[in-house]
């Protein structure tokens, strides 16, 4: 029967992977292999996708998917045949050994593991950066590089994009290969869940099989613990021949250790390093020793490659293998002996040569862990189960994501209001204080009109921004933005999108950027292009002091409706752009919806506080760099030039007003006071007007204005928002430069 067919709670034997292509490499290289169990836990709100457990988590399928996947109810008659054997491991006598300059003591180290294992947490306790951590794949889609110092060490530590594997079917796993491979780092630091060590272990096996030294960082180990579980690491780390460290990124724990490991690894000072060949069975061996001796007629396809891992990759048919060998000397032969190996090895096992690999792996690993590793009895996360009852039920599912969105939104504007009141008034009464000091001159004028009242005029709007990713944060850290894509899927697929894609349009409410970057979580080409072309229709967070002025304004009692609406109009556009490509442009095959869905964890107040002190950072530094320099330029073209022909002689009207007022006021003729003061607000507030119109800026304003007349915009509107070009933040701090009226 097939795995769509099973219904809520019920369990089945995987016996086979049907499909082709991407699906099947991702799905079988996530543990979807012939012997495993796998139980359905529920339906997403619509019914689609289903989220199924196995290997001791949880991952997302849609029905279509599922459909590929046959399986035996779990309580059939169940043979060996079903289970991949464990071959064991042979010694590798010819260990390419990257022994670096010892003298320098510069260790060059690279941290790797799949999504969610706490990798990029481990990485920042390691060297107090503060790189951002979500509980969901896909948040380091770069190669960030900090330093830590130990014993005389110097580390150059470098957190890679997370990856389940090292094929060819995302761009972070192409990524963290060709960093290795290029970049050859003295060790790479593979960090695994200690709490779902078969399905982490799998991209322990192909570092291994890549000829590194490879140093295993048992994360999240108190955990394992905590659940009765018990792990002879030791013993485990002999087998592998990789030295094994339980670690707790989240607290610190193990860190020296892990130092002190790195060092030893480095110089060649740890006895149970050695490296190991993981025994695929006879027949596969067979055909790798047949590749290896092609391979070794060429020295330059070894250069930087182990021949073993090319062997491996060219009898899984990788793409990037394949054109790795094109230019060689023995290219013709190689393709033959893979062709006629590939053949053979499908023939004689009726499978895939893929899935024979990955089913040896995972054999491997199964028969690695019965030896060393005492499992409690299984059952799911009970605090991410009880949670996911309610954020992902049939009825509620949806209910509660809106109330998370309008939370955000309500929060980001009526929290955020007291705070802004308290820097406006620090803005204010700086700008008092120099006008008070200061004598009159371009210095002062450019300090209070240009400076105070530009970058002043966007500082405001920090607290707000604050809260606004203060949000974000906590739902990532949760779990729960994995969770809201879950819901999602349904829906993102009707308009065309991956439900994947929920993910970086959420990150886009942050900024833009970041979103367009986390584009690359999803595999399929078209998908990513489809989601960078509508992330601009998300309202990123430069644009929350252009609403929030626009809500003070003209909608002060329903500010946080107004809001969320505004961020809604965003949304429908978007849906609404995205029907159209997907129909004009991007009509192609759609990719697979698996998603790995973490268990709930409570996120660590001092990573939250680190995420919104570093985008405070950047946008104080922003404010500090492009704002202040725009507010600058902004102002010296409405300040010049000096000499403006008026149509009236503005200063000497306002004198004459002036002295009306100071002789109405020893008469203490309060009527004539009152006007003439009204007078004078309006003479000084018309040789503004007029100055500016000459003004460069002015001219500016001018000359765009007829294309900016449709819109109901004045020069000075047109200016604004042309400005915005180089940053949305720039719209108000230009408006607050040439809008700038004396008391």
């Amino acid at each position: 029967m097939k795995l769509s067919e099973l219904k809520d709670n019920d369990k089945g034997v995987i016996v086979k992977v049907l499909g082709y292509g991407a699906f099947r490499k991702r799905i079988t290289e996530m543990g979807f292999v012939k012997g495993q169990t796998v139980t359905v836990i529920k339906n997403a709100p619509l019914k689609d996708p289903v989220e199924y457990s196995i290997m001791g988590y949880d991952i997302s399928l849609r029905r279509s998917e599922a459909k590929l996947i046959e399986v035996i109810p779990i309580d059939a008659s169940i043979n060996d045949d079903y289970f991949t054997p464990y071959h064991g491991v042979f010694d590798n006598e010819t260990m390419k050994l990257n022994l670096g300059n010892k003298a320098e003591k510069k260790i060059h180290i690279a941290f790797v593991g799949n999504p969610n294992c706490g990798k990029t947490t481990l990485y920042n306790s390691a060297t107090g950066s503060t790189e951002h951590v979500g509980n969901y794949s896909g948040v380091t889609v770069g190669a960030k590089t900090a330093t830590a110092n130990y014993n005389g060490y110097k580390f150059e530590l470098v957190d890679l994009p997370g990856t389940y594997s090292l094929t060819a079917y995302s761009q972070e796993e192409v990524f963290v290969r060709d960093y290795i491979i290029n970049h050859k780092p003295d060790i790479v630091v593979n960090v695994v869940d200690a709490s779902n060590l078969e399905r982490n272990l799998y991209l322990t096996t192909q570092l291994i099989d890549m000829d590194i030294k490879v140093v295993l960082a048992l994360n999240m180990y108190d955990e394992l613990e905590s659940r009765g579980s018990s792990l002879n690491y030791e013993k485990l780390g002999a087998m592998l021949g990789v030295p094994t460290i339980p670690t707790v990124g989240s607290k610190g724990k193990g860190i020296e250790a892990l130092f002190a490991k790195m060092v030893d690894v480095y110089n060649d000072m740890d006895p149970i390093v050695r490296h190991i060949h993981i025994n695929y069975g006879d027949l596969v061996e067979d055909s790798i020793k047949k590749m290896r001796e092609v391979i070794a007629k060429d020295d330059n396809l070894v250069t930087h490659l182990s021949p073993r891992f090319l062997a491996i990759k060219l009898l899984e048919k990788c793409q990037d293998a394949s054109a790795y060998v094109e230019t060689s000397s023995v290219a013709d032969e190689l393709k033959d002996v893979q062709s006629s190996e590939c053949a053979y090895i499908e023939g004689s096992l009726k499978e895939n040569t893929e899935t024979v690999i990955t089913d040896a792996k995972y054999g491997f690993i199964a028969g690695a862990l019965k030896e060393t590793y005492k499992p409690a009895p299984f059952s799911r996360r009970k605090s991410t189960e009880m949670i996911d009852a309610f954020v992902t039920h049939k009825l509620w599912g949806f209910p509660i994501f809106f109330l998370f969105m309008f939370i955000t939104f309500y929060a980001t504007f009526t929290f955020g209001k007291y705070p802004q009141d308290w820097i406006e008034s620090g803005v204010e009464l700086l700008a008092s204080l120099i006008r008070n000091t200061m004598s009159p001159g371009p210095l002062k004028d450019l300090l209070i009109d240009g400076v105070i009242g530009g970058v002043g005029g966007v500082i405001v709007f920090l607290p707000n921004i604050l809260i606004l990713f203060l949000f974000i944060s906590f739902m990532e850290d949760t779990g729960y933005m994995a969770r809201a894509a879950f819901i999602t899927d349904k829906i993102m697929h009707k308009i065309g999108l991956h439900g994947k894609s929920f993910i970086p349009l959420v990150m886009g409410f942050g900024c833009n950027v970041p979103a367009i970057m986390a584009t690359r979580t999803l595999e399929n080409r078209n998908d990513r292009l489809l989601t960078i072309l509508i992330s601009p229709f998300m309202s990123c967070s430069a644009r929350l002091p252009v609403y929030i002025i626009i809500i003070g304004a003209f909608f002060p009692t329903n500010a946080a409706l107004v809001l969320f609406s505004m961020y809604g109009i965003g949304i429908f556009l978007a849906v609404i752009v995205a029907r159209i490509f997907k129909k004009v442009l991007f009509n192609s095959q759609e990719a697979p919806f698996v998603m790995e869905l973490p268990p709930y964890r409570m996120p660590v107040a001092r990573v939250i506080l680190k995420h919104m002190w570093s985008k405070a950072s950047q946008y104080l530094k922003k404010m500090g760099g492009m704002i202040l320099l725009a507010s600058i330029i902004i102002w010296a073209l409405g300040y010049f030039p000096r000499e403006v022909d008026y149509s009236k002689d503005f200063d000497g009207i306002i004198n004459e007003t002036q002295v009306s007022i100071e002789n109405a006021q020893l008469r203490n003729d309060t009527l004539v006071i009152n006007t003439k003061t009204k007078d004078l607000l309006d003479l000084k507030l018309a040789k503004s007007e007029e100055h500016q119109k000459f003004s460069y800026i002015g001219r500016i304003g001018e000359a765009f204005s007829p294309i900016m007349k449709p819109l109901g915009f004045d020069w000075k509107m047109s200016v604004s928002l042309l400005s915005g070009i180089v940053a949305k933040e720039v719209i108000v701090s230009t408006m607050g430069v040439l809008y700038q009226v004396d008391e």
